[in-house]
Order: structure tokens, then sequence, then C-alpha cells
């Protein structure tokens, strides 16, 4: 009797989410170290510079400022965007990757049309924002981790349970006695408790939150939604020990069956 599993399609995901988030904390990594190593333009005291609020520099910066801010632009485009940009859909302009990774006002100052100075303030910004995004993909990183190692020990007990059914298929009931039909209905609903201990510890997994210091976390109810969001059940997991448990009541019943004949 087969029964269909979701979790080897939900560990193949999670290794291709995994990938994708090693890329973007590299990126990231990379984007961080080039920004530290470009000099912020010195503005006159008297020039009000970049702020959060106003997003632009005086019109009395120093020339180099709009190739500094080129030179953000570029770093970003060659380190973070490209991975940045894999689940969009249609075509997203630098500037739009920048505001949804960095800010607003960060994208505004950046933008060609902005004639903005790299001051100091502006990036010390860039790398405020880029160490918060590092620090979320981190997070996410571990709790891919965390994913992954729950989807195996879920596929572990899944794996013995069906294995368990296969083999014991191959077998008829009409040719086990009583002692034999006996032992087959008590190992059944051993594995029916083992199905409802794997919903239990899945559903305590869901409940929680990975944690990387204090300002970057993800919950795993919403990661396993975003994750397997294109599958043809919500949760892969559940929906997997769910059918499991069904099919054991199914043959737990036909045993119980050829137990009331014989008896």
């Amino acid at each position: 009797m087969a029964v269909e599993t979701y979790i080897e399609q939900a560990q193949a995901r999670v290794r291709t989410e995994q990938a994708a988030s090693d890329d973007l904390l590299d990126g990231y990594e990379a984007f961080i170290r080039r920004i530290r190593e470009l000099h912020a333009d010195r503005t006159p005291s008297s020039a009000p510079g970049f702020t959060a609020t106003a997003g632009v520099a005086s019109p009395s910066v120093n020339a180099s400022g709009p190739d500094r801010c080129r030179a953000v632009r570029t770093a970003f485009a060659e380190t973070v965007r490209p991975h940045s940009v894999t689940h969009v859909e249609g075509t997203e302009s630098l500037l739009e990757t920048i505001r949804q990774e960095l800010s607003d006002p960060i994208a505004v100052a950046l933008a060609p049309t902005t004639d903005a100075s790299f001051t100091p303030e502006l990036k010390r910004m860039v790398l405020t924002e880029a160490q918060s995004r590092q620090s979320e993909a981190t997070a996410l990183q571990s709790a891919l981790e965390r994913e992954e190692a729950d989807l195996e020990e879920a596929g572990a007990a899944v794996g013995e349970i069906t294995g368990w059914i296969a083999e014991t298929d191959e077998t008829p009931l009409t040719v086990d006695g009583f002692d034999a039909l006996r032992q087959r209905h008590q190992t059944l609903a051993a594995h029916r408790d083992a199905c409802g201990d794997v919903a239990r510890n899945r559903q305590r997994f869901l409940a929680g939150t990975t944690n990387n210091g204090l300002d970057a976390g993800v919950r795993h109810r919403s990661l396993t939604q975003y994750l397997y969001r294109e599958f043809p059940v919500d949760y892969p997991v559940l929906a997997t020990v769910a059918t499991l448990e069904e099919t054991l009541r199914e043959c737990q019943r036909a045993v119980r069956d050829h137990v009331v004949r014989r008896a």
C-alpha cells in the first residue's frame, strides 16, 4: 500500500532556499566590506548634508559625492542585487531593489538624480541597514538549518513506518495466524501513536522562532508558509502524517476484522 509523502519534496525545497540564503549572506558580507573601504565625503560644517528625513545633501557638496554614490550603487548591484531579485517577477530597477533592501531614504540619497554627497552619516546609514539585513539573513540561515533538522527527524519516523507497511503488505492477512494478526494490530497501534508524536513535535516546532540576537528573528510558521507556498498542501509534514495515520487506521480495521473471524 503506497503512502504519499511530501517530506522529501520539502527537504529539496529547503536545500534550494539554503543555497539562495547563503548567496544573499555572502553578497551582504561583500557589500559591507566594500562600503567600509569607501571613503565618505567631508562636507562643510555649515552644510546640512544627508538626513534621514530629507534624504538629500546640500548643493555645495564636492564633486566626488556623485562618484562615491555611484560606487555604492555599483557595489550593491554586484554583490546583493543578483541574490535579492531571484524571486522577483518581471524587471525591478536597481534603485527599487535598494529601496526594498535598504530603505526609501537611502534609495533617494543614492539616486543619480539626487546628486547627493556620500557623507559619513549616509555611510553609517547604509552600513547600519546592510548589517541589519545581514543579521536577518543569518537568522534565516539558522531557521532553515532547524527546519532541515526537523524534516530529517520527521522523515526518519515516517520512513520507518512506511518501510514496515511495504514489508508487511507482502504477507496477506489470510496467511497470518491469530497471534501474528494480533501482533500486527499492536504494531499498527504503535505506529499510529508514533504519527501522533511526529504531529505534536511538528506543531511545537511551527510555534517557535529562531532568533539572531535581539534585532532579527524568524517565525517558523511564517517560514514554512513561505517555503511551501507552491506545494499542493500547506503543511507537508502534517499532511503526510495525517495521510499515514489514516492508512494505518484502515489497515488496523482490516486486521481487526480478521482477528474477529479467527476468534
